[in-house]
C-alpha cells in the first residue's frame, strides 16, 4: 500500500528509542493504573507471575507484527497482513474487531478519566470533563503525525517520572524514612498469602495483566514510519522490558504494602500503598497522574483507529468517503465518524450500570487478544519458517488461550467474553455480507466484459 505523502516527509520519520517511547506512552495507562488493582484482588499478590506471562506472550505477538513490518511496511499493519495471509475476509473482519474494541476502550477511558477529574470538581456533570478530554484528543490526531509525536513523548516522560516517584516513595515507606503508613507492610511468602484464591483465581487474572499491555497494536501501526523498519523489533524489546520491569517492581511494592482485602478496581493501588498521614499531597499527585496516563492511552488510541479506519476505507471495507483527506491533509471525514462512535461509547458508559460497563469493557480487552491471534497466525502464513520462530508462535498462542479462558472462571468477566463473541459473530456476519455482495458485483462485471467482447467481436451486417 502507498505511504500518504504527509507520512513521507522525512521530518515525520522515526527512530527506534522514539518508536519505544510511544510504545511506553500508549501502553501505560489506565489499565495498569487502576486495572493492576482488579487483577491483584482477583489473583493475589501471585499475579506477578501471569504478568511476566503476560509480558511473554506480548512479546511473542510482537516480534512477529515487528518482523512482518521489517519484510513489508504497510499502514494497515496487522489488518494489511491477515489480508495478505488469508483473504479479503480476515483483512475485514481484523480491521473490524479492532476498530470496535478500541472505540469502546476509549469510552471507557473517557469515562475514568472524567471520574478522577470529578475528584477535584465534584459539582461538575461527567460529561463536562469527557466532552472535553475527547476534543482535545481530536484535535491533536486531526493535526497529523507531528503533533501527535511530540504529545505523547512528553505524557511518557511525565509517566515514567511519576512511576519512578512512587518507587523511591514507596521504598522510603518501607525503610521507615517515612513514617506514618496506614497500612503495615508484610511480604507475602506463604502459599497461602500468595494464592489467597487458588490456581483458579490467577487464572482469571490472567486477562487484566495482559490488558496492562494492550498497545503494541499502536506501534505495528506506527512502525511503517520508522527510519530503519528492521528496527521494530529492537523498540519492541525495549518497551517490553521496561513495561515487565516497571510492573513488577510497583506491583511487588503494592502487594507488600497493602492488605490484598483492601484492593478494589475503583482504586489505584498505588494511592492505596503511598497512603499516609505525611504525604497528604499523594492522592492528589496521582489524580493528576491518572489523568495524563488515560489521555495519553486515549490519544494513542484514537490515533489508531483513525489510521485503520483510513485503511479500510482505501480497500473498499469500508465507504470511501472515510479515506477523503482535507485539503488532502487532516482526515476529516474519518474523525467525525469516530466522533460519533465515542459520543455514543461515552454516553452508554454514563447511563449503564457500572458493572454492565465493565462487561463491555472487558469485552474489548478480549477482542484485542482475538486480534493479536491473528497476528501470530498471519505470521505462519507471511514469514519463513523456522523451528524456533513455530514454536514461539504456539507458545503466544497457547497463552492467550489460557488468559480467554480464564474468563469463564470469574462473575465479572465472563459476561465480557459473551459480548466479544457476540460482537464477533456480528462482524463475522457482515463479513459475509458484504463479501458476497463484492464478489456478486465481481462476477457481474465479468459478465459485462465478456458480453462486450462478444459484441465487438461480431461481424459487421451494415
Amino acid at each position: 500500500m502507498n505511504r500518504s505523502s504527509s507520512d513521507s516527509n522525512n521530518e515525520q520519520k522515526l527512530k527506534w528509542w522514539q518508536l519505544s517511547l510511544l510504545g511506553v506512552a500508549g501502553t501505560i495507562g489506565t489499565g495498569y493504573f487502576l486495572g493492576s488493582g482488579l487483577a491483584i484482588s482477583i489473583g493475589g499478590p501471585a499475579v506477578l507471575i501471569v504478568y511476566v506471562l503476560a509480558a511473554v506472550g506480548t512479546y511473542v505477538v510482537f516480534d512477529a507484527l515487528s518482523r512482518m513490518t521489517a519484510d513489508h511496511p504497510e499502514q494497515g499493519s496487522f489488518r494489511s497482513y491477515a489480508k495478505k495471509a488469508f483473504g479479503s475476509w480476515a483483512g475485514f473482519g481484523s480491521g473490524w474487531v479492532y476498530w470496535f474494541s478500541e472505540l469502546l476502550i476509549m469510552g471507557s477511558q473517557l469515562t475514568a478519566l472524567s471520574i478522577f477529574s470529578r475528584f477535584w470538581f465534584p459539582g461538575v456533570p461527567m460529561w463536562v470533563f469527557a466532552a472535553g478530554f475527547a476534543l482535545l484528543g481530536i484535535v491533536i490526531v486531526f493535526f497529523g503525525n507531528k503533533g501527535f509525536d511530540r504529545v505523547e513523548n512528553v505524557l511518557a516522560v511525565i509517566k515514567m517520572a511519576a512511576i519512578l516517584m512512587f518507587l523511591v516513595i514507596a521504598v522510603a515507606l518501607l525503610a521507615g524514612w517515612i513514617g506514618g503508613g496506614k497500612y503495615a507492610p508484610k511480604l507475602p511468602l506463604d502459599y497461602p498469602a500468595l494464592f489467597p484464591k487458588g490456581g483458579l483465581g490467577l487464572w482469571s487474572a490472567f486477562l487484566f495483566a495482559f490488558y496492562a499491555y494492550g498497545g503494541i497494536e499502536v506501534l505495528g501501526i506506527m512502525s511503517y514510519r520508522l527510519q530503519k523498519p528492521e528496527d521494530a523489533p529492537k523498540a519492541g524489546k525495549i518497551m517490553l522490558l521496561t513495561l515487565v520491569t516497571v510492573y513488577i517492581l510497583s506491583i511487588g511494592l503494592a502487594v507488600t504494602m497493602v492488605p490484598l482485602d483492601v484492593f478494589n478496581p475503583k482504586e489505584s493501588p498505588f494511592v492505596l500503598a503511598l497512603s499516609s498521614d505525611h504525604l497528604v499531597f499523594v492522592p492528589h499527585l496521582f489524580n493528576g497522574v491518572l489523568i495524563v496516563a488515560g489521555f495519553s492511552t486515549m490519544t494513542a488510541s484514537l490515533y489508531a483507529v483513525t489510521s485503520m479506519m483510513i485503511t479500510l476505507a482505501q480497500e473498499g471495507d469500508a465507504p470511501k468517503l472515510f479515506s477523503r483527506k482535507w485539503k488532502d491533509k487532516y482526515p476529516f471525514y474519518a474523525l467525525t465518524l469516530i466522533t460519533a462512535g465515542i459520543t455514543a461509547a461515552v454516553v452508554m458508559s454514563l447511563l449503564l450500570p457500572g458493572k454492565v460497563y465493565e462487561y463491555i469493557t472487558t469485552a474489548a480487552g478480549l477482542m484485542l487478544l482475538y486480534n493479536w491471534s491473528f497476528i501470530l497466525l498471519s505470521s505462519g502464513k507471511l514469514l519463513k519458517s523456522s523451528r524456533l520462530s513455530t514454536v514461539k508462535r504456539w507458545i503466544g498462542l497457547l497463552l492467550i488461550g489460557l488468559a480467554v479462558t480464564g474468563t469463564l472462571f470469574h462473575s465479572l468477566s465472563r459476561p465480557g467474553l459473551y459480548i466479544s463473541l457476540l460482537l464477533v459473530a456480528l462482524i463475522a456476519v457482515s463479513d459475509w455480507i458484504v463479501l458476497h455482495f463484492r464478489k456478486k458485483h465481481t462476477s457481474n462485471l465479468d459478465k459485462d466484459s465478456h458480453a462486450d467482447a462478444a459484441n465487438y467481436a461480431k461481424p459487421n451486417r451494415f
